[in-house]
């Protein structure tokens, strides 16, 4: 198991997937700890004041105005948790679940929440052993925290709940007790501290762009290899060409669309035919790819800033001051998210489209990629459902961001619908993968009608990669369990992996 020291840095989306979804502990620093006492001591000070205070002695929301005796406090923590968990739907994956413990740890330690070491260190202890509470997916809009969700996943804080441990759910008790954890009592704010957040929206997001930046990639080499089992022309490519329209996504689709169809048998052989231009699905990409590449690149340095900020309310300073703003809301992360969502859909379509004309029976190509079309319907059906998905995807992307419905009698009268804009680019970022695969899959059943010709030399590791998992169709099969290989392939890093080895995708 690797360690890592929580430290006052900015951490990367990139170094929040990795501690999630590898064998990671975590501690914190010492300086971060004295920050978390620090905090703590300005609300212990405040606490024992008349005046009212937000989420220290007053109820939530629109109960704000109502103050609470000193005496009750501590339940009032407690109550809120148990009040709010009121998420419905099926459990959050858990490697969201993870990636929420991390992200309200790093937020904890950045020491404006006024919580104690011991509530921080407790999330510690489920994260470094793997304890993952079970949160349902639904039930936030994304307004003063994701509060449903966030509230499921610290029940167990408080002894109720759920955890997911391997593959088994226990109770929050039984699983506490094997790591000899007892259930704590929340101190003043610290209930309102764990579910004031934007974890389970930025979560989803953290997810999600990591996988698609590394989809990005792999839409380029699709997209190479159906461009050469269509001979088309890789001149729209050139560098020369694409600084004319100087978009940083352009450039770096052309460029490793041009170092992927380097040194090509299929393309030597029409260097000189009388094709002037290709379809706009093969001579566009670059345009279409890298306008996605941009609008993910401007999505993840939003995320990666939402990482490092201080998601709570009311927030502690160092001069004594308890201030209430608005740092719960997740308006930036929906955003971001929604623009994610709008780049699959077209990364979508126009693979789909390739995938398409790779079937119809043109470019010398057999109708549907298969002898004896008529007895054998060889890869129609894959098309319909690449073109099932792709308009699944084009409803997913229409943005949940601009949906707003008041919530908490009007005192959360705007909210950001950011839950939803994660849960369904989760949904996208599947769907793309599958169509992607897809159109691999299509792309090299092409190559095998070029009387022998080789692809590039660095798309024909990558036909012999999927060949080595799914063979050549030469009659009707069953192409469920080829399809699963090839998207395994795609999941798993393996090809991105092997490209790796050969050249430098940006």
């Amino acid at each position: 198991m690797k360690k890592i020291i929580i430290k006052d840095k900015k951490y990367t989306l990139d170094e929040i997937y990795e501690y999630c979804s590898k064998d990671y502990s975590i501690s914190l620093s010492k300086s971060i700890i004295e920050k978390i006492h620090f905090s703590r001591k300005v609300v212990d000070e405040k606490s024992y004041r008349d005046d009212p205070v937000y989420g220290i002695n007053t109820g939530f929301g629109k109960l704000s105005q109502v103050k609470i005796d000193n005496k009750d406090l501590h339940l009032l923590q407690s109550n809120l948790l148990i009040s709010h968990a009121v998420g419905v739907g099926n459990p959050c994956p858990d490697i969201i679940v993870k990636i929420m413990l991390l992200l309200k740890i790093i937020s904890f330690s950045k020491g404006f929440s006024g919580v104690t070491y011991q509530l921080v260190d407790f999330l510690i202890q489920l994260f470094n052993n793997n304890y993952l509470p079970i949160v349902p997916l639904k039930g936030s809009v994304g307004a003063s925290g994701d509060l449903a969700p966030l509230s499921h996943l610290f029940l167990p804080l408080i002894g109720k709940g759920e955890i997911k441990i391997n593959n088994s759910i226990v109770s929050s008790k039984s699983a506490l007790n094997k790591i000899n954890l007892k259930p704590i009592s929340l101190q003043k704010k610290e209930g309102l501290a764990l579910i004031n957040g934007t974890q389970f929206s930025t979560a989803y997001g953290v997810f999600c762009i990591y996988k698609i930046n590394n989809l990005l990639k792999v839409s380029d080499i699709s997209g190479a290899m159906s461009l050469e089992a269509m001979m088309g022309s890789k001149k729209p490519f050139m560098q020369s060409v694409n600084k004319l329209k100087n978009f940083k996504g352009q450039r770096q689709s052309s460029k490793n669309l041009t170092n992927l169809l380097a040194n090509s048998e299929i393309m030597d052989s029409h260097r000189f035919c009388d094709k002037v231009q290709d379809i706009y699905s093969l001579r566009c990409m670059p345009q279409v790819h890298g306008s996605s590449r941009d609008l993910i690149n401007f999505a993840k340095n939003q995320i990666n800033i939402e990482i490092n900020s201080v998601s709570d309310n009311p927030l502690v300073f160092s001069d004594g001051s308890i201030i209430s703003a608005g740092h719960f809301h997740a308006e930036t992360i929906a955003h971001s998210l929604d623009v994610a969502a709008i780049s699959l859909a077209s990364l979508s379509n126009i693979s789909e489209r390739r995938t398409f004309a790779l079937l119809s029976g043109d470019y010398g190509l057999p109708k549907f990629l298969v002898s004896n079309a008529g007895l054998n319907s060889g890869f129609m059906m894959l098309q319909v459902t690449a073109a099932a998905l792709a308009s699944e995807n084009k409803i997913l992307a229409n943005p949940s961001s601009t949906d707003s419905i008041p919530t908490c009698s009007n005192q959360e009268d705007y909210v950001s619908m950011a839950p939803y804009s994660g849960r369904k680019l989760y949904d996208s970022l599947h769907n793309f993968q599958i169509i992607l695969a897809i159109e691999l899959f299509c792309g090299v059943q092409g190559v095998e009608f070029r009387d022998g010709l080789k692809p590039a030399k660095r798309l024909n590791i990558i036909y012999k990669l999927i060949r080595n998992k799914v063979p050549f169709l030469d009659k009707d099969r069953l192409l469920k369990t080829d399809l699963d290989n090839i998207v395994e392939l795609i999941n798993n890093g393996t090809i991105l992996n092997t490209m790796s080895k050969e050249i430098n995708l940006l």
